[in-house]
């Protein structure tokens, strides 16, 4: 029987849970027993249902950084998400709280606080978002993906560690993705991923240009959620997903470019994986920025290329695409000079002192 207790928190997007899901996989269940807290609706309470771990939902409002009415409610909804965060946390007693960030996880935070029970945060991008921004203030330690981001958090509790990468993604076969997708070794193969809602304007991108890009590669196209093209199916050298869970791993061994949004984690998995890419991050309009901000650090540091959203037509897109196949052996020596410390063993031996 494990004797710990820990709760896991964090959603409003994949990008919240993954790295829980990556340190969930690692820590020793003889030890720890573990618990999810959640909204009751996103897309976290989905993905930790495939790993069976117990999971408790709870109130959440959204936190915005601009004058809504809905903000009047989610006052309301945060404070009833505090209550209910309070009553699980206060029935289960785990030893210690880690948060990922996301709106859901103020209220645990702050009812973590109340309750006396330790707080860990993990900050993924460059500069914190409202969320980890909030929860500084509650946290025992907070740790981020980037050295700069340290300078953002009281210096006693920050630490850069880097960015926890899933295991399962560095332990992929190539040879298995190849056959997944009957693909040969004779061409290179370019993955495109606009995250798991997709990206229109880069789908719009890569499907306006595909004689061109299949005349130079195998393309592996991860479309999102109702953006697949029937029209396109069964061109040669052209594949398309919604999405993938188990085969990634195999489909990025394969992949000897990518096409990404600026999303810290899977970027810092791209850069754990050797693969240059070219980070077409989400315009201010979409985002508060943190995408922008990640994909001009990884370009200064020689890992990546950046075309800007706003930027992005035919001559762009292929211009880009030239440049990246151009330069990636360069990005590759400067991705191996990189001291890609493994975050997931400073995170569990930090759980397992505290």
């Amino acid at each position: 029987m494990a004797t710990n207790r820990i709760v896991f928190t964090g959603g409003g997007s994949a990008g919240h849970v993954t790295p829980n899901l990556a340190i969930i996989a690692e820590l020793d269940k003889k030890k720890w027993e573990i618990h999810y807290i959640g909204s009751e609706k996103g897309i976290e309470k989905e993905l930790i249902a495939k790993i069976g771990i117990p999971y408790h939902g709870i109130s959440s409002g959204k936190l915005r950084r601009y004058i809504d009415f809905e903000n009047v409610k989610d006052i309301f909804r945060v404070m009833k998400g505090c209550y209910d965060a309070w009553k699980v946390l206060k029935k289960l007693k785990p030893r210690l709280v880690f948060s990922k960030g996301g709106f859901v996880s103020v209220p645990v935070v702050i009812a973590a606080n109340l309750l006396k029970i330790p707080v860990f945060i993990h900050e993924s991008d460059l500069t914190p978002g409202l969320a980890n921004k909030i929860a500084q203030r509650f946290a025992t330690k907070i740790f981020t993906s980037f050295e700069e981001t340290v300078n953002y958090f009281p210096g006693k509790k920050a630490v850069a560690i880097g960015s926890p990468i899933r295991i399962e993604i560095l332990n992929g076969s190539g040879v298995q993705g190849r056959k997944l997708l009957n693909f040969n070794e004779k061409k290179p193969i370019l993955t495109i991923m606009g995250g798991s809602l997709g990206a229109r304007k880069i789908n719009e991108a890569v499907r306006g240009n595909l004689p061109w890009l299949t005349d130079r590669f195998q393309v592996v196209h991860l479309c999102g959620k109702g953006q697949m093209d029937t029209n396109l199916s069964g061109l040669p050298g052209y594949r398309q997903f919604e999405y993938v869970h188990e085969e990634l791993p195999d489909l990025l061994a394969a992949t000897d470019l990518v096409i990404t949004r600026g999303g810290s984690n899977s970027i810092f998995e791209f850069l754990a994986l050797g693969i240059p890419m070219l980070i077409i991050p989400l315009t201010l309009q979409q985002s508060r920025g943190d995408q922008i901000l990640n994909a001009k650090t990884f370009h200064k540091n020689g890992f990546s290329l950046t075309l800007e959203e706003e930027g992005l037509n035919s001559e762009s897109f292929k211009k880009a695409v030239d440049e990246l196949q151009l330069k990636s052996q360069e990005i590759k020596m400067n991705m191996k000079k990189v001291n890609k410390q493994n975050a997931i063993d400073v995170l569990l031996g930090e759980i397992e002192n505290y």
